[in-house]
């Protein structure tokens, strides 16, 4: 049993975070939304994210087709909550997954991805689609600045 509680553990630890739907901003008269998720990052205590992006109605998805598919367009906004604690994170320039949504049925999700910029002691956290048909330039980013070492 001992060993089933760590891997849960571990598994847990490597999940990206979850996210908490905070609002809801109807865009047209068919039902299009942009949505507002509130997301902490897992790995850094102290940081939360505020994610916006849209979400199709269903008259859209049958007046138009694509029916699987949301636009690729977010925003992100990050905000120092609380003293902040870097925990195991990743240094590399390609960054690490702290958040991931799909958007579609199995080709494009949603994500928020951290950078950790050491040479000027900074968190970027950069939200993107990820689609593996064609990718996306449909992107924005956050900085969150460290106190001096």
């Amino acid at each position: 049993m001992h060993r089933a509680a760590l891997l849960l553990a571990l598994t847990l630890a490597t999940t990206p975070a979850m996210s908490e739907e905070i609002g809801r901003v109807g865009v047209d008269w068919v039902g299009n939304d942009i949505i507002i998720e509130s997301v902490a990052d897992p790995k850094v205590q102290g940081v939360t994210c505020h994610l916006a992006y849209f979400d199709r109605s269903l008259i859209d998805r049958l007046a138009n087709g694509n029916w699987f598919e949301d636009p690729s367009y977010s925003a992100v906004d990050c905000v120092q909550t609380g003293p902040i604690t870097l925990g195991d994170i990743k240094d590399g320039k390609r960054g690490e997954t702290v958040f991931s949504e799909r958007q579609s049925l199995i080709l494009k999700s949603l994500r928020i991805t951290r950078i950790y910029d050491r040479a000027n002691n900074a968190l970027v956290y950069l939200a993107h689609a990820n689609e593996l048909t064609q990718g996306s330039g449909k992107m924005s980013i956050s900085v969150i600045p460290l106190s001096a070492p």
